[in-house]
């Protein structure tokens, strides 16, 4: 097979900019990407291990391969998202925002993916001089979201050291072996919160506060195996958090720790549910001396199972709480029963939640310092209706970290087209309600578009987007209520479909493998050889804004019969677009989606053929909507007084009384009938001088058609006769586009929809040619995805229509189905000969092709895609 590309063809344009095919950039090698120096401007980073680029600059289309590479550049204000991946690394964070302007780091974790940082499932580690895989030093205004951080043996798994304002929220953190802390906050740092996170440790505390510290909250924590554990830090929050020892003390207060409060938290210091064996070492809370002054504790529920007291409170041990409340006053709403949890999520997220009859549910102090407005699953506090309301406020909220909820419903997952929006305008929308009262309505949704790297993370139930190029639009959505801790079964994504606009060119020659257009030099397309076109800009459009072309397509000096197919390097069709003899000369349009940034001509012959294609115009998000008509007959140079065209001869068409003030293209079937020679018949733009582009290409004595979307200036275009003798020339109005006008293009790739030979498209009918008079009708095809609501429905049709083994000459003629048969001809042929037209026709009850001819022929239909109208 003999393939043909263009010199250099990933840099050359099929048109640059406005004017024709650019010149050949050179071969060389690619340049070395450029070194990292600055982020991504605007406010969002991104780090993707699956998708990074090395030298990526932070953009979405260029990721960061690591979080620390982000670190570095990072600024005020600026949001860091950390997409699914496992990231074996230690991060220094060195750079600060501002109070009013922090720099955030956030994982976008979904269902089953997670952002994990650190020694991430048994991989190798080297170990730096401080080996914590997050560090913050010296630093202010910094906040992490949702990372999932493994230690390193021996080390602790996250520090803060002389920070000030630095906030952990939603974080996992797994410490190494023997890692002396989950998190260790020391030196002067001031106003740290660690929020919403789980910490599991397995010999060491898991949080620390050193002495110096001052004003740090931790709330809605869950703290698995051991507890807190703070010395001469000033001011501390413990507020709303669970705390799951194994026969260690909750929370301690040891040396000067003044001016603490501990409110609503859940202490369970046996995390095997039984006596320990040294009861003492299970304190629920342990505040020495110094550390009672200005310290209050009130809201907290204790699981006596494990013998330890509940309290041991300026060096007084209290073993009931009874003994607590009469000694220090303090502690009237504390609890002692069973907290009933249980553990739930799943893979690395895990965490515990109340069963049903836990008396932390509905009794928390809603007025406590430092609680929050959602739980540590970022979900809203509900009404248990089963419990009575012991707590303040509004006495929904739970002791503990994480909120009972109620059964919810989910709505079934939408995507629409944008009412009011572009073109590629769509919205995607669910809903989550529960079944209890909440305080507020709160759930997480995950949208993902088809094609999109990026999962979109957020509370709202609807995500908008703008897609690049017409077709299907499918998104999965995720919703949660457990910050995607709980996984929830897959779920199918569903579709809508959007269309494009058409510019037109003024018609312009591409290919023509006579001349070196296109081609690195002048010879044939061998037998069942291609030709590839690369596609880059055309019109200040780039290649990936550009849903399809469409091209004149000929074939000239064929040494066999045979057919063309043009397809897109990405999409490969099964269909025809011009069928040819030997020594014929055929012209057709074409309309190729742009899909892997070239196009494919196939010559299917066992002969050469030379091949020339004019560009037309192209399908994007900006331009002209489409507005169909019945056919109707425009031009007759055979009726009335007219007369044909002369040699050499131009004739202007005015369809100003037909198309709306402001078109921009008209879309004519144009057939040259009993011309006295060879030649080729060119349509352009009124006013302009003619193009070296035709449309179609014409022997003595042929009747030929072909469809054609010319600019029109003014309601008129020019019709150029290019032949030594004269020529009829009919012309009907399938069409027109113009910025008023609303429909849009859909494209698929180019689809066998009706075929007689074996009655594909025809339900019912027995596989046979087509009777004379006979008229048959055939619906669109529309991608077999799921829609919701539903798919739009086509309005017009574009397809190729091709007539076989006709017995008689006749027409084809199609048109709305049901509606009035016109005089308009789609396709005309004579007896043994194979032809095809493209057509653009309105659809009605469906598409209507009608077989004027006195014998029989086989008919099939190709479709390259729809028209639909505007979201309403």
């Amino acid at each position: 097979m003999d393939i043909r590309r263009w010199a250099r063809l990933a840099l050359v344009p099929l048109i640059g900019g406005a004017a024709l095919v650019g010149p050949a950039a050179s071969a060389a090698a690619a340049p070395a990407a450029a070194p990292l120096t600055a982020a991504a401007t605007g406010d969002e980073l991104h780090v993707s291990e699956q998708w990074c680029q090395s030298g990526g600059d932070g953009s979405e289309l260029r990721p960061f391969c690591t979080i620390s590479q982000a670190a570095a550049v990072a600024g005020p204000g600026q949001t860091v998202l950390v997409h699914e991946g496992n990231y074996n690394e230690n991060v220094r964070f060195t750079r600060s925002g501002t109070e009013s302007a922090p720099i955030t780091f956030r994982a976008v974790n979904v269902n089953y993916r997670m952002a994990q940082v650190g020694v991430v499932s048994g991989a190798a580690k080297t170990v730096a001089s401080n080996p914590a895989i997050l560090d913050f030093s010296g630093v202010h205004d910094v906040t992490v979201e949702g990372l999932v951080v493994f230690g390193v043996g021996y080390a602790d798994a996250v520090t803060v050291r002389d920070s000030q304002r630095v906030r952990l929220d939603k974080l996992t953190v797994h410490t190494g072996s023997y890692g002396p802390s989950g998190v260790r906050i020391s030196g002067t740092s001031n106003q740290v919160t660690l929020s919403r996170s789980y910490v599991r440790t397995w010999q060491g505390q898991s949080v620390s506060v050193e002495p110096g510290v001052t004003d740090t909250t931790i709330t809605a924590n869950q703290l698995d195996s051991s507890g807190l554990a703070a010395a001469d830090a000033l001011r501390l929050t413990i507020t709303g958090n669970t705390l799951y020892t194994d026969c260690k003390q909750g929370v301690v207060l040891a040396g000067r720790s003044s001016g603490a409060s501990i409110r609503n938290n859940i202490v369970v210091t046996t995390r095997q549910r039984h006596v320990c064996k040294a009861p003492a070492d299970a304190t629920g809370i342990r505040v020495s001396a110094e550390s009672a002054e200005g310290t209050t504790t009130d809201y907290n529920l204790f699981d006596p199972t494990s013998g330890g007291r509940p309290y041991t409170w300026a060096g007084s041990d209290h073993p009931t709480l009874a003994s607590f409340v009469a000694a220090t006053g303090q502690g009237a709403h504390d609890l002692s029963a069973d907290p009933k949890i249980v553990w739930a999520g799943g893979m690395n997220r895990i965490y515990l939640e109340t069963r049903e009859g836990s008396p932390a549910r509905d009794s928390a102090d809603a007025s406590a310092p430092g609680v929050l407005d959602t739980d540590m699953l970022d979900a809203s506090f509900a009404d248990d209706p089963a419990v009575a309301n012991t707590g303040t406020g509004s006495g929904y909220r739970d002791r503990g970290a994480v909120e009972a909820q109620g059964p919810v419903t989910q709505d079934p997952l939408r995507i629409e087209r944008k009412v009011g929006g572009g073109p590629l305008d769509v919205v995607a929308r669910s809903g989550v309600h529960s079944a209890w009262p909440v305080e507020r309505v709160r759930t997480q949704y995950a949208f993902l578009l088809d094609g999109e790297k990026f999962w979109r993370v957020s509370t709202s139930a609807t995500a908008e987007y703008t897609l690049r190029r017409a077709g299907n639009a499918c998104v999965q959505v995720q919703a949660s209520q457990t910050d995607f801790r709980s996984h929830r079964s897959y779920e199918e994504p569903v579709c809508t479909q959007v269309g494009a606009r058409y510019v037109p060119v003024a018609p312009t020659r591409v290919l023509d493998t006579r001349a070196r257009i296109g081609v690195p030099d002048i010879r044939p397309v061998a037998a069942f050889g291609r030709v590839e076109l690369p596609v880059g800009t055309i019109a200040g459009v780039a290649q990936e804004d550009l849903t399809a072309v469409v091209l004149n397509v000929t074939v000239t000096q064929p040494s066999t019969s045979g057919f063309i197919r043009v397809d897109s390097a990405g999409a490969f069709s099964s269909s025809s677009n011009l069928n040819f003899v030997s020594g014929e000369t055929v012209p057709n349009q074409v309309t190729v989606p742009v899909v892997g940034g070239s196009l494919l001509f196939h010559n299917y012959s066992s002969g050469t053929v030379h091949l020339i294609a004019d560009l037309q115009g192209f399908y994007a998000a900006n331009g002209s909507g489409f507005a169909s008509a019945p056919p109707t007959r425009v031009l007759d140079t055979r009726e009335g007084t007219a007369a044909p065209f002369s040699a050499m001869g131009t004739r202007t068409l005015d369809l100003s009384d037909r198309l709306p003030v402001g078109a921009t293209a008209a879309v004519l079937s144009v057939t040259v009938t009993a011309p006295t020679t060879s030649g080729v018949l060119t349509v352009y733009p009124y006013g302009s001088t003619a193009p070296t582009a035709s449309n179609l290409n014409f022997v003595a004595g042929q009747t030929i058609p072909n469809l054609v979307a010319v600019p029109v200036v003014n309601g008129r275009v020019s019709i150029f006769n290019n032949s030594s003798g004269t020529t009829h020339v009919i012309a009907d109005l399938a069409g027109w586009f113009s910025p008023d006008a609303t429909q849009t293009f859909v494209p698929i790739t180019s689809t066998r929809i009706v075929d007689s030979r074996d009655s594909t498209g025809l339900p019912g009918r027995t596989p046979a040619p087509l009777t004379a008079g006979e008229t048959v009708r055939f619906e669109p095809l529309r991608p077999g995805v799921t829609c919701a609501p539903a798919c739009p429905a086509p309005t017009a049709l574009v397809g190729n229509v091709t007539v076989t083994a006709p017995t008689r000459p006749g027409v084809l003629t199609v048109h709305p189905g049901g509606g009035p048969r016109p005089t308009a001809s789609n396709v005309n042929f004579v007896a043994g000969e194979t032809a095809s037209n493209a057509v653009v026709v309105a659809v009605g009850s469906g598409v209507d092709l009608f077989h004027n001819s006195g014998g029989t022929s086989h008919v099939i239909v190709d479709e390259a895609g729809y028209f639909i109208a505007a979201a309403s």
